[in-house]
């Protein structure tokens, strides 16, 4: 066996085993705190507009583990509950990127000096956004007729469409508990069936980062994606924006384009754009936004991931 190989292999069998641990935890800590805080909950707490809602949209969006796609059923519960307009774009963009998993793997992955400057400037970007959307008055860019019409998630796939009776992704969220059941019956199922979920995607992301990691010439990478190159930044913000790559797979492909001597700035900005935003949900918004609205929400997710890779490029 080649030592390239045994790199490539060895590298696949650690960071599956990590991930793996981190996720299924991670998921049974957040389905704990889910049972305390339904749907209807995140929807009425969001109603106001009053500074506080920003921050308890923040605050929800990080303990409510969606991927890009599937914040958009809660998104609708929210425009039909006429939740406040800025705390209900602040959720829009705080919750794909700042779930404590995403968080537990950039710290286990990356270190607690990235991971800060990553949940530093979303932040900080999701709260200063949904402000002066609202300011602005893009709330008069939602699409009002939109509002009769049901967004449906798909499960394991982590695919939306649009569809007569689904108001809820089944695979991210846990309803309210019945009476006289146990809170916490079907904690484990939930967790091992999110795992279930991005287990494929997660592997594929290990087995490519893996491959780069052991077979990759260092010296081509650092050339043109090095430390030294500010330009890779928006490249990379530019090719992650409209792909679909949920966080746990890209997280491992980055650690591995980092070890082979990628800029973490550069690292950076690839996570943000690709777990920020994806083509499949600017497509379902397209039902909910104007086109305004829709510009305004890739900017920002761009602006996200420039400024998160420009902050480490400068200090880190």
């Amino acid at each position: 066996m080649s030592p390239q190989l045994q790199d490539a292999l060895g590298m696949f069998v650690f960071l599956a085993v990590e991930l793996s641990a981190l996720f299924i935890g991670i998921s049974l800590l957040v389905g704990a705190l889910q049972r305390h805080i339904p749907p209807s909950t995140v929807e009425a707490l969001l109603s106001s507009s009053r500074r506080r809602g920003y921050f308890l949209a923040a605050g929800l969006g990080a303990i409510t583990p969606f991927c890009s796609c599937s914040t958009i059923p809660m998104l609708k519960g929210l425009i039909k509950a006429r939740a406040g307009f800025g705390p209900m774009m602040v959720f829009l963009f705080a919750s794909p990127l700042l779930n404590p998993i995403i968080v537990v793997l950039l710290v286990a992955t990356f270190g607690l000096t990235l991971t800060t400057i990553y949940v530093g400037a979303a932040l900080v970007v999701s709260l200063g956004s949904g402000w002066l959307l609202q300011a602005l008055g893009f709330e008069r860019y939602i699409r009002r007729e939109a509002k009769g019409e049901i967004v449906e998630c798909g499960g394991s796939a982590n695919t939306c469409n649009t569809g007569p009776v689904v108001s809820r992704c089944d695979s991210n969220q846990t309803t309210d508990s019945a009476p006289g059941k146990n809170k916490y019956g079907g904690l484990w199922q939930d967790a091992w069936s999110d795992f279930k979920g991005v287990l494929p995607y997660m592997l594929t992301g290990i087995a490519i980062g893996s491959v780069i990691y052991g077979f990759m010439p260092t010296d081509l990478l650092e050339q043109y994606a090095g430390p030294s190159n500010s330009f890779a930044i928006p490249i990379a913000a530019f090719i992650g924006v409209p792909l679909y790559i949920r966080a746990e797979a890209v997280i491992p492909l980055a650690a591995a384009l980092m070890a082979k001597g990628v800029g973490a700035g550069t690292v950076l900005a690839l996570i943000i754009g690709s777990a920020g935003a994806s083509l499949t949900e600017l497509i379902l918004l397209r039902s909910l936004f104007t086109l305004k609205l829709l510009a305004a929400f890739v900017a920002v997710i761009f602006a996200m991931a420039m400024i998160a890779g420009y902050a480490t490029f400068l200090f880190f």
